[in-house]
């Protein structure tokens, strides 16, 4: 990946930064309701993690001139990932609980399919 210029790079983050700002208030709440994060569906994981490893390439080679608006991106970058890192235990959490949902439906799904199955084995 070629070095970018720091107006180009700085242009690039803040794009990052859009995109990762969707993708975070797509999955938290809005604090006033202290709700739970939204369950975090396979496009938001994948969207999330596509922007992380994007702008890790690109921040790997930071150019040594920088600028004020550089800086800036920067620092709001810093912040979208640690506000996704103090939400990923939370987003873990819910994961366990929707796949313990699922677990029990699939038992009550295969108990009805048993059920049936042997209803018409009686009739």
């Amino acid at each position: 990946m070629p070095l970018l210029a720091p107006t180009a790079l700085a242009q690039t983050l803040r794009e990052t930064n859009v995109r990762l700002s969707y993708w975070l208030d797509s999955l938290i709440p809005d604090p006033a309701t202290l709700g739970t994060p939204h369950v975090a569906t396979p496009d938001l994981m994948a969207g999330l993690l596509s922007e992380l490893m994007i702008a890790g390439q690109r921040l790997r080679a930071l150019p040594s001139e920088r600028d004020a608006a550089f800086d800036a991106e920067l620092s709001e970058y810093r912040k979208n990932v640690e506000r996704l890192r103090t939400v990923l235990p939370s987003i873990h959490g819910t994961l366990l609980r929707e796949r313990s949902r699922l677990e029990q439906e699939r038992k009550r799904v295969e108990s009805a399919a048993a059920w049936a199955c042997g209803s018409r084995q009686t009739l």
